[in-house]
């Protein structure tokens, strides 16, 4: 397979509450369509894309919360996606809300090839937002709650020709995820997020939104020498208005595509694998540069350590 394609961020508008997931896999299939007649490979939706974003809502009725989750992926109402990726020869990156069977619940994305296989999981590992009731705020953000960390680490999987990582939403703020995938050797890294526009705890930020999602990813590429795809639930949903911004980054940093609306909307790039050399040997040449041994204190102290007197 050529180490050069095409991808395509397909974001999605807001899901309603009450929107059936048959709804949800329709639109995808529609933009995946318009994908494949761009030529696109590889087909990336957003975190959590079918449902509403769920963790906004305190909610103790077990049924009622369970309803978001999938059991199974893929399920008979999630099959067509995977039938339609086998039909066009593209393969996608999906997120959901996983349960498993022995009763765990994961923030969870898959990487799957266009013969309809799933070739990688990922699970969020670093979860935002809160587990206790805080009424407080005009919408929550429960995923401490309703999502367990990530047990599966950073993993990188061969596929497309290359090497492909996945994060999801807040793992794309902490440089720790992308080095991480960098040092796995992911030459692409896919993701999804839902971004509220507004931080209650710390609204004087909102205006940063947009700003922040592009350093993130401009600087995790950069700094790594990968390409970077990010991809938005966006749009005013439940209430909640998510940023939209979905982007396609270049290992240099430089932003290659970007959405301009906050609904459906595709986007794509020519994605050149071997471009990722021009950064990993003239600039962030780990083998020659890195200094593990001074790193030590990253991954032995989880906050920040006071100064001595």
């Amino acid at each position: 397979m050529t180490r050069s394609f095409i991808v395509a961020a397909a974001q999605l508008g807001p899901i309603a509450r009450d929107e059936p997931r048959a709804s949800a896999v329709a639109r995808m299939i529609a933009m995946m369509e318009e994908a494949h007649g761009r030529g696109a490979a590889l087909v990336v939706f957003p975190e959590l894309a079918l449902t509403t974003f769920f963790p906004r809502w305190w909610m103790e009725d077990a049924a009622e919360r369970d309803a978001f989750y999938e059991r199974a992926m893929p399920s008979p109402e999630t099959q067509p996606l995977f039938d339609a990726a086998r039909r066009l020869g593209v393969g996608f990156h999906l997120g959901y809300a996983e349960l498993t069977q022995e009763g765990r619940r994961f923030n969870t994305a898959i990487l799957v090839g266009p013969d309809g296989a799933i070739l990688g999981t990922y699970r969020k590992i670093h979860l935002p937002g809160h587990a206790d009731h805080e009424p407080w705020r005009p919408f929550q953000h429960l995923e401490k709650r309703y999502f367990e960390k990530g047990d599966l680490g950073f993993p990188v999987f061969d596929a497309f020709g290359g090497r492909v990582g996945m994060c999801i939403c807040n793992d794309r703020r902490w440089p720790e995820t992308w080095r991480m995938l960098g040092l796995g050797g992911a030459e692409l890294v896919v993701l999804g997020y839902n971004t509220p526009a507004h931080y209650p705890p710390a609204p004087e930020h909102d205006h940063l939104q947009y700003f922040h999602n592009a350093l993130s990813l401009q600087a995790g590429a950069y700094q790594n020498g990968l390409w970077a795809v990010g991809v938005a639930k966006a749009g005013h949903e439940e209430g909640s208005d998510l940023i939209g911004g979905s982007l396609i980054v270049a290992p240099t940093g430089e932003i290659v595509a970007q959405a301009t609306t906050l609904g459906d909307e595709v986007i794509t790039a020519r994605v050149d694998l071997e471009r990722c050399a021009e950064i990993r040997r003239n600039i962030f040449d780990f083998a020659r540069h890195r200094e593990p041994g001074e790193y030590g204190r990253i991954a032995e102290a989880p906050g920040n350590v006071s100064p001595g007197p």
